[in-house]
């Protein structure tokens, strides 16, 4: 059997790369033959090398066409819906698009040639159904939480999310502010560490964080390894993301976190997450049990220092994220891909 994937952001290496190569995984592991369209072949090693993974049995081509001669397509979007051609279908919205008049005629017609549409989330698929007049499905990303192990920890913040500002900033300027903030309050022994890739859609924006940066315990890393990141999270008591802030989520639902991967590697090493209260965040994160969510930057601040001051309850909510990373494992993630197929 045969199976063609397309996305056309794999470059970027980020989650929505990470969730194909997932897809491409569990098809092999059901003995399919997998091609992913990408002109560079030297893709695969850079994926691998991103997120840990073997992709032996993925071919990366130059074309797939629009599935001809495939037992199974699957198609990660723009925003436009494509003329499949595969016995079997599947289009993956990653972006909850919207405001693109997606009820189209022709759009509907292109969807009788799709088996299903899937999402990322249930934020996703909220806005996704409602642009495109379509009733999707959830399959939550892969994350393969058993590699991430909770390490002795320190008094380490830890941040990680592309510096891209392309078209979902992860607002690493608000996080160095408020840093600077916790630090001046007494807490000057705590060091911050923001991670991320720079390969696309960064411009002088790191430059930028660093002159901000100046003067604290703050270290920029740039397109870190995959054991680098784990030994972040395994030492890391608190883990921040803000994401989304200052975007208006109704109007602009691109523009906060979709889902939240990182997230769940951070609850996975035991680090207990303070994120932006916006997006697929707020379908991981039980506020106040496996994680804290926050509005504006006063509430992510008395949730840090509740956490460091309170009696017990670094230990007890690093227990519950621990725990709920569970839900997110890979192997449920490859059960759900291979039965749709």
């Amino acid at each position: 059997m045969k199976a063609a994937i397309v996305n056309p952001y794999l470059d970027t290496l980020g989650g929505g790369e990470r969730y194909t190569m997932g897809v491409a995984r569990a098809l092999v592991s059901k003995e399919y033959s997998v091609d992913v369209e990408w002109k560079d072949p030297l893709i695969k090693e850079k994926l691998e090398k991103r997120f840990n993974i073997d992709l032996e049995g993925v071919d990366f081509i130059e074309d797939v066409g629009r599935g001809d001669g495939y037992d199974v397509c699957f198609w990660v979007s723009d925003g436009s819906i494509p003329i499949l051609r595969a016995r079997k279908n599947f289009l993956h919205f990653q972006v909850p698009f919207h405001d693109g008049s997606g009820k189209t005629l022709l759009n509907r017609m292109k969807f009788f040639r799709i088996e299903k549409i899937i999402c990322n989330s249930y934020f996703t698929k909220k806005v996704i159904d409602k642009e495109y007049g379509v009733e999707s499905i959830v399959v939550y990303p892969p994350v393969d939480v058993g590699d991430f192990k909770p390490k002795r920890k320190e008094n380490l913040i830890v941040s990680v999310g592309r510096f891209s500002q392309l078209k979902q900033a992860k607002r690493q300027d608000v996080l160095i502010k408020a840093f600077k903030r916790f630090s001046d309050s007494g807490f000057d022994d705590w060091e911050f560490v923001l991670a991320g890739g720079t390969e696309v859609g960064v411009d002088d924006y790191v430059k930028k964080l660093r002159k901000l940066a100046k003067g604290y315990s703050i270290r920029i890393l740039e397109s870190p390894s995959f054991s680098q990141i784990k030994e972040l999270y395994g030492k890391a008591k608190i883990f921040w993301s803000a994401a989304g802030f200052g975007a208006d989520e109704s109007k602009e639902p691109e523009k906060v976190e979709h889902f939240g991967i990182v997230t769940v590697e951070a609850m996975a090493s035991g680090t207990v997450p303070i994120v932006f209260s916006a997006g697929g965040h707020k379908e991981i994160i039980a506020n106040g049990e496996n994680g804290f969510l926050w509005e504006n930057t006063r509430q992510l601040l008395k949730n840090t220092r509740n956490i460091i001051e309170g009696k017990g309850i670094f230990s007890k909510v690093s227990k519950k994220a621990k725990e709920d990373s569970r839900i997110y494992e890979y192997e449920r993630f490859e059960k759900e891909i291979q039965n749709l197929v």
